[in-house]
């Protein structure tokens, strides 16, 4: 008789990911094997696998077992390791609160980017402090098609570029990844984010994650489109002594993003937990390589 794994369904704001609680870090999850639960038609589908499991038990959070008991291993759609996904984040503490590891309230959560503190409220949203953003300094330039656009580079423990543009349709497709120049701005790829003002402090976007193409929703996306148009709104936190909080529409939804003063930025939204059920280990193991 087969084995069978454990797995769940989740999203935040429609960013969907399949999450395999693996608490001692027993499962060899492949690239081939993450890209195979996430193929929409053939597997269970996804932007992304939440790799659950204990800090102490992997080697790339051992470090930080001692502030946070839980390491989101995430993985992108395609297979390839990304060191932080901000929706991602609010889906594992669903998940651990789903589970019984923990309760509302506060805790902590081990990524690639570092350890994130997380509050559960009782009205169901997950406030993320996400860390603070990094603004790399050069000229970047975004593409799709004729057009081109000056970007914000912004790292939020993953790269960005963020683009102000008159309308979110001029994103294309936005099927393949977006040109961007120079080519050595992001060596490991970027997520680029277009984007478009709909009111005072309120904007909303379009994205293409590396890794996923375009998904309905990115917190770090958001968090770097937050801290972008705060710079070119003159609502720069460190000068102006105030935080400065912006409305981020995504297509699956909305985020809400502070920047404060201290440079900590904090992102809240919703998280849901869809599904559970179990997968056949023979057909994750036999997946196409």
């Amino acid at each position: 008789m087969s084995t069978r794994i454990a797995f769940l369904k989740g999203h935040g704001t429609e960013n969907d990911f399949v999450i395999v609680p693996d608490p001692g870090n027993a499962l060899d999850l492949t690239p081939a094997a993450v890209a195979a639960l996430c193929d929409r038609r053939a597997g269970i589908g996804g932007d992304g696998v939440l790799h659950v499991v204990r800090s102490a038990a992997h080697p790339e959070a051992a470090e930080m077992a001692d502030e946070a008991e839980w390491f989101m291993d995430y993985r992108n759609g395609d297979g390839s390791i990304a060191e932080m996904c901000g929706n991602g984040v609010r889906v594992f503490a669903r998940y651990l609160q789903h589970a019984g590891h923990v309760a509302e309230g506060d805790l902590t959560i081990a990524t690639r980017a570092g350890v994130r503190t997380v509050h559960i409220a009782k009205d169901g949203d997950v406030t993320v402090g996400m860390g603070s953003a990094r603004l790399p300094e050069g000229d970047v330039t975004v593409s799709v098609g004729e057009h081109s656009w000056p970007a914000r580079n912004v790292n939020m423990g993953n790269p960005h570029a963020v683009a102000f543009v008159a309308d979110l349709a001029h994103a294309g497709r936005l099927l393949d990844p977006p040109p961007v120049s120079p080519a050595d701005a992001y060596p490991d790829g970027v997520n680029v984010e277009f984007v478009v003002d709909r009111g005072p402090r309120h904007v909303a976007m379009r994205v293409h994650e590396r890794g996923s193409g375009e998904t309905r929703s990115c917190g770090t996306g958001a968090c770097a489109v937050a801290v972008a148009a705060a710079r070119r709104d003159g609502a720069d936190p460190a000068v102006t002594g105030t935080p400065a909080t912006y409305t981020v529409d995504v297509p699956g939804g909305r985020l809400v993003i502070t920047e404060r003063p201290d440079g900590e930025i904090e992102m809240t939204g919703p998280a849901v937990i869809v599904a559970e059920g179990e997968i056949d280990a023979e057909w994750l193991e036999n997946a196409p390589r």
